[in-house]
């Protein structure tokens, strides 16, 4: 478990509102360890075939954000979920394509999910006070729609470990991540402590 990797984007926005070393903070003080690193400008067909990984990732984004206006008594662009996803993508594609992008690649036990935790949920309006989004962030979906634009959240972070292995190898081949030892591993990992005291 305690190898559990995790992929995580810096947004332009983030990289924009100079955040870049804050997030990367707040992962590290968690505990996890990053394995990987770049910084580059995505291409569109490299932020499509990003969020189009999972087949059935239109549908699904679809029906997310459907529900999402449902629970807050808005109406919805439309109500047929591929037809919202791919508006959805079109603007998260032309966002993550503005600007200079940090992908890393985050290692450590229950990686996926305390990543997404400190991350906070998709919508920073919603998003509770402690996480990146919810501290970082005014943006939310009703105003992202009236500017016709992706919602500006800061960080992309996988969903669970598969779509996280599968995000790790499109963004990164495998020599770009390394294997070493932090001291906080024996601290976090080490069943015995050995090794601490000289």
């Amino acid at each position: 478990m305690q190898n559990e990797k995790t992929f995580v984007i810096i947004k332009p926005d983030g990289v924009q509102r100079t955040l870049i070393g804050e997030i990367i903070r707040r992962y590290e003080r968690m505990g996890l360890k990053m394995v990987a690193l770049k910084m580059l400008v995505p291409t569109a067909e490299m932020a499509e075939r990003h969020y189009t990984l999972d087949p059935e990732w239109l549908r699904k984004v679809g029906e997310k954000s459907i529900a999402s206006y449902k629970a807050k008594n808005i109406p919805a662009p439309s109500d047929d979920p591929i037809t919202l996803g791919k508006k959805v993508l079109t603007r998260l594609v032309k966002f993550v394509t503005s600007g200079p992008v940090v992908a890393m690649v985050w290692q450590g036990a229950h990686a996926v999910g305390i990543v997404r935790k400190m991350t906070g949920g998709t919508e920073p309006l919603s998003s509770d006070i402690g996480t990146i989004r919810g501290d970082f962030v005014l943006d939310s979906y009703q105003i992202a729609d009236v500017s016709d634009r992706a919602i500006r959240n800061l960080v992309h972070a996988s969903g669970s470990v598969a779509e996280a292995e599968n995000e790790i190898k499109l963004w990164f081949k495998p020599e770009e991540i390394l294997n070493y030892r932090l001291i906080q591993d024996a601290i976090l990992y080490d069943v015995n402590l050995d090794g601490i005291l000289e």
